[in-house]
Order: structure tokens, then sequence, then C-alpha cells
């Protein structure tokens, strides 16, 4: 294989990485039904999103200084076959523990606080953050407000915007602070939408969950408190992959638009 060719597959595969698998679906069928890579580009237009069209015409620039010239047919399929070997990969799924508390020697976990950076700070479109209870975790709130900044969707989920009665003596949105409170959208469980046991107890948001681009999932018995990132003893899980993720983010997004999930 020719050094142009390698640098045109590679640049395949890093637009596939970029790109959401049905974006490159459209654009390869655009370059396939053109005449040339020049009117493949023109036709670019169609897609929703500027920075969309910007990848593909970056990737599209180097097809076309590629000797002898490529035809938009191989051009597609380079990107066909990229697509799904990512789309592949994405499907691929890893699970590692994460711990807070006594060290045992020879089983290393990760960090609670750690994996929960790394999922916030992976996030390019969207993240979804739930906790039954918030309170003093400057690196979070500061790792969404890296997020927002980079135009990151967040929603924040949280038991309760006061405290209900007889549990807790904060505000969650003073313990988020103003700036993540002024760039996420904010939802909480209101009491008439939840179920009572006989004794007429309410039910509590007891999840405790980061969510990102459908790609990451951090999920653990951890609050987002100090005390559960430093002293507590916490157990939990990091997966990589689209399955599970996935399907966690879908369902909250759900009880958003069904109005189980208040905004507040």
């Amino acid at each position: 294989m020719s050094t142009e060719a390698e640098t045109v597959a590679r640049a395949a595969a890093k637009l596939a990485a970029e790109l959401p698998l049905a974006t490159v679906m459209i654009a390869a069928r655009h370059i396939e039904s053109s005449v040339d890579l020049l009117v493949a580009e023109a036709r670019m237009v169609e897609l929703p999103h500027p920075h969309y069209r910007q990848y593909i015409a970056s990737f599209l620039e180097i097809c076309r200084r590629a000797i002898p010239p490529l035809a938009p047919e191989a051009v597609a399929l380079a990107l066909l076959t990229a697509a799904h070997s990512e789309q592949a990969h994405r499907h691929e799924q890893s699970v590692e523990l994460v711990w807070t508390g006594p060290e045992a020697e020879g089983v290393p976990f990760r960090r609670t606080a750690q994996a929960i950076l790394q999922v916030l700070d992976s996030a390019q479109e969207r993240i979804t953050l739930v906790s039954y209870a918030v309170y003093r975790i400057p690196h979070v709130c500061d790792a969404l407000v890296r997020a927002a900044r980079r135009s990151v969707r967040i929603n924040v989920i949280v038991e309760t915007p006061d405290r209900i009665e007889g549990q807790g003596e904060y505000s969650t949105l003073r313990a988020l602070g103003d700036e993540v409170a002024s760039c996420a959208a904010v939802y909480f469980w209101p009491q008439e939408n939840r179920r009572r046991s006989d004794a007429g107890k309410v039910g509590i948001l007891h999840v405790k969950c980061v969510v990102a681009d459908g790609r990451w999932l951090f999920l653990s018995s951890a609050n987002f408190t100090e005390h559960a990132f430093d002293i507590n003893m916490e157990l939990g899980i990091l997966v990589t992959g689209e399955m599970l993720p996935t399907q966690v983010e879908a369902h909250f997004d759900r009880l958003i638009a069904t109005g189980v999930l208040a905004r507040l």
C-alpha cells in the first residue's frame, strides 16, 4: 500500500471516529453518487452541522491530493469501511471496577473521583449526571463547566432542589454552584410523581451515575459528595461501549420527555 493510500485510510478512520454513523453514511452516499470530489463537497451543505461539514471537507481535500486521483466510488468505499469498523469498535464493551476506601495490596482499582472526571472530560456532545446527594465536589463542578465550554449539553438530575422534610439540610443548587446551575439543565423528581409505601413514605431518587455521549457510563454506590470521593467505602463500575451507556442515557431522556422528571 502506498503512503498516500495509508494517509487516506487514516483520514477515513479519523472521520468515522469523530462523526455519528448516520452522518458518515449520508456523506458516503453523496460522495459515491457525485461525478467528482468537488461536487461531493458542495453537496455536504445538506448536513445539519457546520463542524460536520468542515470535517468532511478536510477529509475530501486529503483525498483530492492523492496521486493517482481517487474516484468518488473508492473514497466512499474507504469511508464506509472505516465507519462500519468504528461502529463495531464502539459496540465492544469494557468494564472496570471503581473504588473508594481502604486499599488492598495486589487489587488495583480506579479511584471514584478519577473515573467520574474521565467520563466528564471525555464528553463531546452530552452528559447526564444523576445523584441523590451533591455536596462539596469542586473538581466535578469544574469539569462540568469545562464541558459546557466545549458546547456539551448537560442534564443534571438530583433528588430534590431543596431538602425533603427531615432529610438533609442543604440546597442542591447551592451545592452545584452558580456556574454549573447556569450551564446545565437541572431536573428533579417531584414528590407528586413518586410512589409511596403503605406507611406513606415517599420513594427517593437513589441513583448515582454519569453517562456521556452514550459511550461512557459510571455507576456507583457513591453519592457526589466529598466523603464519597475521599473517606467512605464505595464500589462502582466504569463501562465503556455503546450498549449499556446508550440504554441508561435513553431511559433518563425518556423520563424527562414524559414529565416524570421536572426541570427547575
